[in-house]
Parts: C-alpha cells; sequence; structure tokens
C-alpha cells in the first residue's frame, strides 16, 4: 500500500531525492521532552552499531543521533539532514513517513524500501502521540545497516515513546499552571474581554463569553498562529458585527500560549473599522497565482501578499496524504468560511482531483476570504490544476535564482542580517563571487541553508570562501547560463518531464527535431535525461 501511494506521488525508485533543509526551532515541546529520553536511550544503544532519528509532526528531522558513522554518512549523502522532510512524497516508503501515513508503528527492512538508495538500511519507527489531544508529534525511529531489525526493537522504541508522551503531559501541565497565572492576572485589573489560547486549552471570562462568538474565538486562534511579535494588535469585525481592537500577548512560559484582549471601539474609529471590513467583503474577487519552481520564495511572496488581509491559513497537500481527505477538506471548508483573511492552497498541482474540486467549488463563493494558489511553472499544469489555475486574474511567476545572479549579493547579505543580527559579521567579495557562482538548484532555500552554515563559523569578523561547505568555494564557473538561456532551459525540462525523458516525444511537444533537442540540451547542461 505504501509503494503504491509513492507510485501515485510520481517517485522514482532511481532519482535522486529533492529535499530541503527547513529551519528547527530547539525550543519544540517535542524536543524539549524528547531529549533526556534520548540521551538515555542513546547511552544504552553505544556500541550496538544502531542510530536514532526523531521527526516532527510534518515528518522533518529535528534530532539525529549515530553510532554507526556509516549511517551518518549514508544519510548526509542522501541530504537527510536535520530540517529534512521524510515524508512518503519525498524519499517513498521508510519507517517514519510511512509510521505517519498510517499512524502505527511499523519496521521497514532493507529492499522494502522504495527507493534504492535506501534498500541498505533497517528502520523501526513508532509515532509519538501527545496523550492530551491525541495528535501525533512525531515519529521515533531506529536504524541500522542491515537486512532484518532486531526483534528487540519494539519494546525499546515503544518505552522511549511513551516516557517522550509522558514529558508531553508533563509539559503541557507547567504550560497550562503558567497561562492560567496569566489570565488570572490580566482578568483582574480590568472589566473587560479576556481570552488565554493555549497549545490545548483556551480560557475566557464572562465579557469574553458575552462578547465572542465560536468563530471568533476560531480567528483569535487563527491570528495568534501568524503573529510575529511579543504583542501585536489588530481592528476588525466581530461575526456579531461588533467593532474591536484586539491586543495579543505571549505568555513567555507557555508554548503556543498568548493573552488576548478585547475591546468594543465606538464613534469614528467604529465607523472606520466597518467601513474596512464592508471594503474587504466588496473587494473579494479572483483568486491570486504565484508559480514557480520550488525554493523560488513562493510561500514567503505568498505571506507577503497576504499581511495586507491577516490572518492568514496555509492548506498544504501533505496534511490530506497525512490525515486523510476527508480531513482536509473540512478543515478548508472551515477555513473559507471565515469572513476574512486569506486562505492559501500551496501545492495546486500535487492535490488530487476530489480536493482540487472542492477548492474549484469555492472560488466563486461570496463573503470568503481572499484565496491564493501557489504551483510550480504554469506550463507544467495540467487537469484540474490548470483549470484551477485559470481562475486566478491575478499571476506571478517567481524566477530561479540562477537566472537572478545579480541579486544574490543583496539577497545573501539580507539573509544575513536576518539570521544574525547581532553579529559583527560581514562577507569578502571572493565569498560573494563565489556565491553568485553557483548554480542553486535548491534557489533560496539552499542559499539560507548556506548562509545558515557561515553564521555558524565565527561570531564577528570577515567571512571567506574557506568559510563556505567545499563544494560552494568554486569562483568560476565554466560559462554561466544568461537568463533567456535560463528559461529556454526550464522549458525543455518540463518538456522532457511531461514525456517523461522520451526525447522523441518532448521534441515534437517543443516543435523541434530530435538533433535540435540534444545540441539544445548539451548547450544547456541538461544531464538528468
Amino acid at each position: 500500500m505504501s509503494w503504491r501511494r509513492v507510485e501515485m506521488a510520481g517517485l522514482d525508485p532511481s532519482a535522486e531525492f529533492k529535499t530541503v533543509a527547513h529551519e528547527i526551532d530547539p525550543r519544540s515541546s517535542l524536543l524539549v521532552g524528547a531529549a533526556p529520553v534520548l540521551e538515555d536511550l542513546e547511552q544504552s544503544l553505544r556500541g550496538s552499531n544502531y542510530s536514532t532519528l526523531l521527526v516532527d509532526r510534518d515528518c522533518r528531522v529535528v534530532r539525529r543521533w549515530f553510532d554507526d558513522p556509516r549511517v551518518e554518512s549514508g544519510l548526509d549523502s542522501l541530504a537527510l539532514v536535520p530540517g529534512a522532510s521524510l515524508l512518503e512524497e519525498t524519499i517513498g516508503t521508510n519507517a517514519l513517513g510511512t509510521a505517519m501515513a498510517i499512524r502505527q508503528a511499523i519496521s521497514i527492512n532493507g529492499r522494502e524500501h522504495f527507493a534504492k538508495s535506501l534498500q541498505g538500511f533497517s528502520c523501526y519507527g513508532h509515532p509519538i502521540r501527545h496523550p492530551l489531544t491525541k495528535r501525533i508529534e512525531g515519529v521515533l525511529d531506529i536504524t541500522a545497516i542491515t537486512d532484518q531489525a532486531s526483534p528487540l526493537l519494539p519494546p525499546l522504541i515503544s518505552r522511549a515513546a511513551h516516557d517522550i508522551e509522558q514529558r508531553l503531559l508533563d509539559g503541557s501541565r507547567t504550560s497550562e499552571k503558567d497561562l492560567l497565572q496569566a489570565f488570572q492576572g490580566a482578568a483582574g485589573l480590568r472589566r473587560r474581554a479576556i481570552v488565554a489560547i493555549g497549545e490545548d486549552i483556551v480560557l475566557s471570562n464572562q465579557a469574553a463569553n458575552d462578547l465572542l462568538g465560536p468563530s471568533d474565538v476560531a480567528l483569535l486562534r487563527a491570528l495568534l498562529e501568524e503573529v510575529q511579535r511579543e504583542e501585536q494588535t489588530f481592528e476588525l469585525t466581530l461575526e456579531s458585527g461588533a467593532p474591536v481592537s484586539i491586543e495579543i500577548s505571549r505568555v513567555g512560559n507557555a508554548r503556543r500560549g498568548a493573552l488576548v484582549r478585547v475591546d468594543r471601539v465606538s464613534g469614528d474609529r467604529a465607523r472606520a473599522v466597518r467601513s474596512r471590513s464592508r471594503t474587504r467583503l466588496e473587494e473579494v474577487g479572483a483568486p491570486r497565482l504565484i508559480t514557480g519552481v520550488p525554493g523560488t520564495g513562493r510561500s514567503t511572496r505568498a505571506r507577503e501578499l497576504a499581511a495586507e488581509q491577516p490572518p492568514l491559513r496555509v492548506m498544504r497537500p501533505g496534511a490530506a496524504l497525512l490525515e486523510g481527505h476527508a480531513e482536509w477538506a473540512a478543515e478548508f471548508e472551515r477555513a473559507m468560511r471565515r469572513p476574512n483573511g486569506t486562505v492559501c492552497v500551496d501545492g495546486i498541482d500535487l492535490l488530487p482531483d476530489e480536493l482540487l474540486d472542492l477548492v474549484v467549488n469555492w472560488v466563486d463563493h461570496d463573503g470568503r476570504p481572499d484565496l491564493m494558489f501557489i504551483a510550480g511553472p504554469i506550463s507544467g499544469l495540467t487537469g484540474r490544476a490548470a483549470a484551477l489555475a485559470g481562475t486566478a486574474m491575478i499571476r506571478e511567476e517567481l524566477v530561479p535564482l540562477s537566472a537572478r545572479r545579480t541579486d544574490i549579493p543583496s539577497l545573501a547579505a539580507t539573509m544575513m542580517s536576518e539570521i544574525a543580527p547581532d553579529r559583527a559579521l560581514h562577507m569578502t567579495p571572493s565569498l560573494i563571487g563565489a556565491l553568485a557562482a553557483q548554480s542553486w538548484p535548491g534557489n533560496l532555500r539552499e542559499l539560507k541553508a548556506v548562509i545558515h552554515h557561515l553564521t555558524r563559523q565565527r561570531s564577528v569578523g570577515a567571512l571567506t570562501v574557506a568559510d563556505l561547505p567545499e563544494q560552494y568555494r568554486a569562483t568560476s564557473p565554466e560559462h554561466p547560463l544568461t537568463a533567456l538561456d535560463q528559461a529556454k532551459r526550464d522549458v525543455i525540462v518540463t518538456a522532457l518531464k511531461a514525456a517523461d525523458g522520451n526525447k522523441v516525444r518532448a521534441a515534437e511537444q517543443l516543435g523541434m527535431s530530435r538533433t535540435t533537442l540534444y545540441a539544445r540540451m548539451k548547450s544547456l547542461r541538461i544531464t538528468t535525461y
């Protein structure tokens, strides 16, 4: 069943993984709860040649430990590094992604892996569920280079997972206590509507109960997910039509916790809030489409555009695979019933037809939030995904980083200031030249990963070419592609993908002879087909 899911996702067992390392929150409840348990487990595994992997609820690697350096070397060579996704749709059948998909423990040994590059490993993965919410918070895995996993692994990992779940429960109780104290302190100061929202709890005083409806509380939680600062203020109209001012303050020791103060507004200010809300509803129109190859900053651009109409709710196709189509559809419809904000469907080219039909049905609804779609290059869209993209009258196509070499110095400097704002670091001209010389197949995500690496090399002073990972130190590429050549290359690669690598059919689709196609592939350095 797993192999069938993977094949339907379009994976090739011989292809290289297309993984991108995402940022990891070292203070996440999962890592904080798991660290002591895993330290004890790993101490007992020393000398056994077993290694451990921990992924979060998005199936991204958040912790690795190796007793066998061959496992570490093997995973590094496959780019399965911290932050990389191990979902079935990314790397095929594996004990972490498959355990996440079927929501139960599983052993994947040797040739049971879909990808040939993983068939030298045997793994046992066990889901970690939060005792209160019953939601899967992650998966714990033991891996070794062997054909068969030991029968002693299931009870060993099961016990470790249980201990982690208990620590998650204890952490939730502590978090709830801090949130309750903050709520009691705020509710006693003034007779105003106060709501405390935590990871697994919502507290409200009588004033809030009288003012807020269920959809208003759902909107507050959605706003909380998008708040980036310690304190932030919004003005909006409640479900009842009452204009209010919302003040959100983070609670330091409560995970994902915040205090929300809600105040009615009156007079000219109330009329202004109502006017903005009416204008907002009147301006709801055709969706917006953002396209480009992965890593070009599509999601970042979507967040920038959605900042004009918060809150933003992002719907990803991976959630449909993990939680099921019915759960994804229900969550999407809940988001679309909100009268304001923005709903972004990230990856319409990866959604199944039945969910695409659901999205299409909502396009013409009145009083819905803004709709935004993210997809790969529009030339590669087919079927219902192409039809849905056709409803977007405002389109923005992001070009690959390799076609924006002149932007790389400023992009790198901006990323450096965001990642290490308090450090006296600067990049030498030779290092900037080396960055501009790369092909950047991973686009902005790859560049950001390299900048992260640089900031870990030193805290002050000049960063040089020697501080780069070895594979990025080339400073004079042979005939770098121009923006026009890169565009031609993208068109040919898209045609080859659509033809499943068949060059005769690709040449026919492009309107050129096979000889011409071979010549273009050589000149544009297309070697993967």
